[in-house]
């Protein structure tokens, strides 16, 4: 692609600006430099996946240095908020590898965090009567309170991090975002191998 064709020309969405930038397409982020950048340096590759995924990857990187701030004050971090919201929100006990599914963790990561929490007095663990080796966690009051407490500022939060997009912006975002998710679960291990 040169730089007064677009992506159009091999398959994109339109013309590229002077620039090299799309128009519509965001030039003040940091992805888009890298891209303009890869452009100069290889003007026929598509540059599409990369300005999706380096935005993606750009957005979570910077939410995670964000660090939720109610869950900061609360003295959690936001991997424990999943594990303490998933008990509270399926409402029942969960087994150490029920939950590692629900937040997407590994099980050694679940334990550490479950070890953690139990000191807190936030869940507790009581062993499987048939089988010894399995554990069921459930939250305690103090866990279930807290989660209740923490909920609305923590949405609150997320709201104002959100804010430069309006509510259909925000929609469609999420259905894109949806969308993709749904595409990517289960066939990342099919590219892996």
């Amino acid at each position: 692609m040169t730089a007064t064709e677009g992506p159009a020309a091999a398959g994109g969405e339109g013309p590229e600006t002077a620039d090299g930038d799309a128009p519509g397409r965001s030039r003040g982020d940091t992805v888009a430099a890298v891209v303009r950048q890869w452009r100069a340096v290889h003007p026929g590759l598509d540059t599409g996946p990369m300005e999706v995924i380096g935005r993606i990857n750009r957005c979570a990187a910077l939410l995670q240095q964000a660090e939720d701030a109610p869950l900061r004050r609360a003295g959690l971090t936001r991997p424990e908020f999943d594990l303490l919201g998933a008990l509270r929100r399926t409402g029942h006990e969960l087994t150490p590898s029920e939950l590692a599914r629900e937040t997407f963790s590994s099980g050694a990561a679940v334990t550490k965090r479950l070890k953690q929490l139990t000191e807190r007095g936030l869940v507790e663990r009581r062993g499987d009567a048939r089988d010894r080796r399995v554990a069921h966690v459930r939250l305690t009051d103090s866990g279930r309170d807290l989660v209740d407490g923490i909920l609305p500022a923590q949405l609150a939060y997320e709201t104002a991090v959100l804010s430069g997009l309006d509510g259909p912006e925000l929609g469609e975002l999420a259905a894109l975002l949806g969308e993709l998710l749904g595409q990517l679960e289960g066939r990342l291990d099919a590219l892996r191998a």
